[in-house]
């Protein structure tokens, strides 16, 4: 069936479907099992859903997708989710790198990456933050400065994620400086296993680390860059809205939930009220959550980017994961903190894997504190 001929309806069945196979289970449960000190990379579902054409299902069909639209694409995500396999370096090739070279990048950058991304043989991941620039990209002090028709490259990136296992990187460089933050800084293509770019783990709160990435003077030609030279700040604003509609972050607090709800059964606990009306409201609001995040995917699909909206749904979706996480603590106790190296563990470790992982959520895709001030700021009209 080709993506022309499929409904949303039938392509989330299908989904469930595939992930329902014993070769993808089998996988999960070896991904589950996988201890602490172990991080995901490349899946191999990742690239049994590539052959589908399902890995980035709502990109034209000849860079590798089934030209669908964002409403399969986030049901990708949810059902993705939902079946547990990890999704971030998905969500860093295809929804982060793959969008802005979808909607930014030359022909020749869209013939040359978006098919291998597709397919699940390629990956990449984003280089914007920092070491003491926080939230704010516009302090960012790695430079590109031009030199014989291409740019010289210099500077250090951290806190990303999986950059171990990437291919390339979308690095944000400051190309001219006139004295105004978000002014001057370019989208660069980056390869990581180029000489002059060294990659290295940080440990993190969670099972899977940061990395640092240290860019050494690495010479990229003129056609590494993405968009029009020094308006990358204006692109990262604009194409970051895409990625940002909360589906990921309530996906996630729901499989935790779903979790939580069957410890308390099997204890016992789920027909004491004391326990069952918490998790009760608990559902509510996650039932929130996920109607935010599906109306800026109808927004998206009527190519109506809501900015404060999609603050809003990430932001609520985000929040969710932290009552969820404390009332795990409430129906195993002490036991929730067993991480997956004691076999006595509740879940295999998975909880305890989530508390620590919990605060991160806060973090990604903008922070709780920038979406409350753009709620306040664009939304209310108080600031």
């Amino acid at each position: 069936m080709s993506g022309e001929a499929m409904t949303g309806t039938e392509f989330r069945e299908r989904l469930r479907e595939f992930f329902a196979e014993k070769q993808v289970r089998r996988e999960v449960e070896q991904l589950r099992r996988l201890p602490p000190s172990a991080e995901t990379g490349r899946l191999e579902v990742y690239r049994l859903l590539g052959e589908r054409g399902w890995l980035a299902p709502h990109w034209p069909v000849e860079f590798g997708g089934l030209g669908l639209g964002p409403a399969e694409a986030a049901a990708l995500t949810e059902e993705m989710l939902l079946a547990g396999v990890p999704d971030d370096l998905h969500t860093l090739s295809i929804g982060i790198v793959g969008t802005f070279l979808l909607h930014s990048g030359s022909a020749a950058q869209k013939r040359a990456h978006l098919p291998a991304l597709a397919s699940g043989e390629r990956a990449a991941t984003v280089l914007f933050t920092e070491a003491e620039c926080g939230s704010d990209l516009a302090a960012l002090r790695t430079t590109a400065s031009p030199e014989g028709g291409g740019w010289r490259l210099r500077g250090a990136k951290i806190y990303n994620q999986k950059s171990q296992f990437a291919d390339m990187a979308l690095c944000a460089a400051r190309t001219r400086d006139s004295g105004v933050g978000m002014d001057g800084i370019t989208l660069f293509l980056v390869p990581l296993t180029s000489a002059g770019v060294h990659v290295e783990t940080v440990p993190s709160l969670g099972n899977d680390r940061f990395t640092q990435v240290v860019i050494d003077g690495l010479l990229l030609t003129e056609d590494a860059v993405v968009g029009a030279p020094h308006d990358g700040w204006t692109l990262m604003n604009d194409l970051l809205l895409l990625e940002r509609t909360g589906i990921d972050f309530h996906a996630k607090a729901r499989v935790l939930f779903d979790t939580v709800v069957r410890r308390a059964a099997q204890s016992g606990k789920l027909d004491d009220p004391a326990y069952s009306h918490p998790l009760a409201e608990l559902d509510a609001r996650l039932s929130a959550a996920e109607a935010l995040a599906w109306r800026q995917v109808r927004n998206l699909t009527r190519g109506e980017p809501d900015p404060v909206g999609s603050a809003m749904a990430k932001w609520y979706a985000s929040e969710q994961a932290r009552p969820v996480l404390r009332a795990a603590a409430e129906v195993d106790g002490l036991d929730a903190a067993l991480s997956g190296w004691d076999e006595d563990a509740p879940e295999d470790g998975v909880l305890e894997a989530a508390y620590r992982t919990g605060p991160s959520l806060r973090l990604a895709s903008g922070t709780s504190e920038v979406m409350l001030y753009l709620i306040a700021a664009s939304g209310l009209g108080l600031l």
